[in-house]
């Protein structure tokens, strides 16, 4: 094999170069926590409980149901259906029905992806949930 001046003759030698710790980083410098905490952040509730709220993302569906059903959600009011979707899935709920004020969601805590919304007026019969949250 051909060796270019300056370089590693294998990628199983330059993998172990590039993969050892450096030793630069000071433990001032370095973040706290874990991978989760870092990347998105904890909500506490009163209860001291740490709830990790993770970004949800609407199905077509639901995208379709909110404009349908002119539902506007605060900054507030997403935050409080993460937080009720991460309370959720802590408890195993893959299918799950979160509450916020007068709005139903059910969120597949699996792939944190809300599946629909339903208003106070609509039809109120929910299928195929294993659990809710009441937020």
């Amino acid at each position: 094999m051909n060796q270019i001046k300056n370089s590693f003759s294998s990628i199983e030698q330059m993998t172990s170069k590039l993969c050892q710790p450096t030793g630069k980083t000071s433990g001032s410098s370095q973040a706290k926590g874990s991978f989760q905490e870092i990347l998105f952040g904890k909500n506490q509730e009163e209860t001291g409980q740490e709830i990790y709220a993770l970004p949800l993302r609407f199905s077509k569906h639901a995208n379709e149901r909110l404009i349908d059903r002119s539902i506007a959600l605060s900054e507030e009011q997403l935050g409080r259906l993460s937080a009720g979707a991460a309370k959720a899935q802590q408890k195993g709920i893959v299918e799950s029905l979160v509450m916020v004020d007068s709005y139903a969601f059910i969120v597949n805590t699996r792939n944190n992806v809300v599946v629909t919304a339903v208003t106070q007026g609509d039809e109120k019969v929910f299928t195929n949930i294993d659990g809710a949250v009441i937020g």
